[in-house]
This record gives structure tokens, sequence and C-alpha cells, in this order.
């Protein structure tokens, strides 16, 4: 059997033929030859192996492995349409809108990206991102979904792990040349410390060492920010140290703005989550 004969056209145009028996009329109807509608049909045959249609200068009937074929035709074009039909509605009902709520430092660095990929595959979906560190309200914001990080207590609301942000305790060489590194962690509390204001307990940083044992250390800084893209500018110009995401300083230890201090300890990880908005 030769199977380059065997397309959709040709089954549709023997459909046609074996339902209206009459080639000229199919030509018509398809805007094509009538020449063209013999061709199809002729590869048709040919990839077959059998005869499908019986032909006489007035009309074209089926044969008997004609009208087996015929049915199978039918269900196979059916099946076709039924998945083209699904693969149409999938995407009319990926459109719409969504309200995405992000911790602003994480949305400008990381998550924009990722939305601009997926709207790339879905650009019938409209993206209206709020970024902001306050624990909004939500509901009344209107907002759909929203990713945090920290410990979550809201249990009205469905909430998928995405797991833990890593974080580091860093500074910039040029600090160190000027003061030192601290050696262990009850150094901390003569250095520079830059202070998020916004995040509770950031008067002190609470290290885990490798063998398991925790220390707290107070601190103290002349700069407070409340916002982490300003204290990662504030560690990279050598103002202070501090506790920092990997995720926000990542590209900064490669290289080289930035160094890792007290390797055998660091701050705990935070949890990352996904809140659906009922």
């Amino acid at each position: 059997m030769d199977n380059s004969g065997l397309s959709l056209d040709r089954m549709r145009t023997f459909v046609r033929v074996a339902e209206r028996g009459n080639l000229s009329a199919v030509a018509r109807e398809l805007g094509v030859g009538q020449s063209t509608v013999t061709r199809h049909l002729n590869e048709l045959e040919d990839a077959v192996g059998v005869p499908l249609l019986s032909r006489t200068t007035r009309r074209v009937t089926l044969t008997d492995e004609g009208s087996r074929y015929y049915a199978n035709c039918l269900q196979i074009l059916r099946m076709v349409e039924q998945a083209a039909e699904e693969a149409r509605n999938a995407r009319r009902a990926a459109a719409g809108g969504v309200r995405l709520s992000c911790t602003a430092a994480l949305g400008v660095m990381h998550i924009t990206r990722l939305i601009f990929e997926f709207q790339d595959r879905h650009p019938d979906i409209s993206i209206d991102l709020n970024l902001t560190d306050e624990r909004i309200d939500l509901v009344r914001e209107g907002v759909d979904l929203a990713i945090r990080l920290g410990p979550l207590t809201d249990s009205s609301m469905k909430l998928h792990a995405l797991g833990k942000s890593h974080r580091l305790l860093v500074g910039a060489p040029a600090y160190f040349i000027i003061y030192g590194r601290p050696q262990r962690p009850a150094d901390l509390s003569r250095y520079e410390t830059i202070i998020m204001s916004n995040v509770a307990g950031s008067d002190q940083i609470a290290l885990s060492s490798r063998h398991g044992a925790d220390v707290i250390v107070p601190v103290n800084g002349k700069l407070r920010v409340d916002h982490g893209l300003a204290a990662r500018e504030a560690l990279a110009a050598g103002r202070g140290i501090g506790p920092t995401h990997l995720w926000l300083v990542h590209d900064l230890l490669d290289d080289g703005r930035l160094e890792v201090v007290l390797e055998d300890y660091h701050p705990s990880p935070v949890p990352l989550s996904l809140l659906i908005v009922p």
C-alpha cells in the first residue's frame, strides 16, 4: 500500500463524491477543476489498493469495498473535526484576565519574565500585576493569585507550596577591606546592618550552623529600607552587611560584587507559596 495518497483532502473529496454521485458537482462545490477531483480519487484508490468507485458516463457509485471505506472515512473525518474543535475550545478557554499579587523585588526580578513567557504562549490572557510587600486584603483588592514569601496563616485560601527561598549573609568586598570580615556570629553586632523596616524582627539575625546550632544576634544599622531592591543596592554599595535571599543577589555574587560571610552559618529559609483566592 502506498500511503502517500492517504491524505485528509483525498478522503474528503471521496466522501463528497460518494454522497453526491457526480464528479462535476463536487468539483464546483470544492472550487476546483473536475480533473483535480478525478486525480484525488485515483491517488486514493492507488493508495488503498482496491477500487472504491464504479464510474459510468452519468453517475458514480460505490463498490462494496468503497462502501466500507466510506464508513471508515466518515469516522476518521469526524474524529479529526472533533480534535480540531477541542483544540479551538481549549484556546478560547485560555482567555480572560488574571490579577496577580507578588512580593515586589521577586516580581520585578523574576516573575515578570515568567509572565512574558506565559503571555507569549497564551496571548489572549491579560495579566494585572500588583507588586507590594504589604499583606493586602486579597479579596478586597480583587486579586486572583498571590505569590508570597514567609509563613501564611489564612486558611480560607487554597495554598500551594512552591518551595523555600534560601538566604545568605552577604556584604561587599569594599566594605570588608575597610571594616574586616566577621569571624563568628557574635561579631555581627559590631557591623552596620541593612535593616528591612517592613520585616518583623529585622533588628536581630537568627542563624543556624551546619551542625544544627542556632544563634540569635542583635544588630544595628543607620540605614533602614522597606524594599528588597533598595536593600540589594545598599549591600552592593558597601553600606553594610545583611541577610538576603539568594534570588535577590545571585548575580552580584557571581560577578564578585558581593561575598558570603560566615559561610558555616545561614539564616533560615523562607517558605514561598502560591495563594489561590476563592
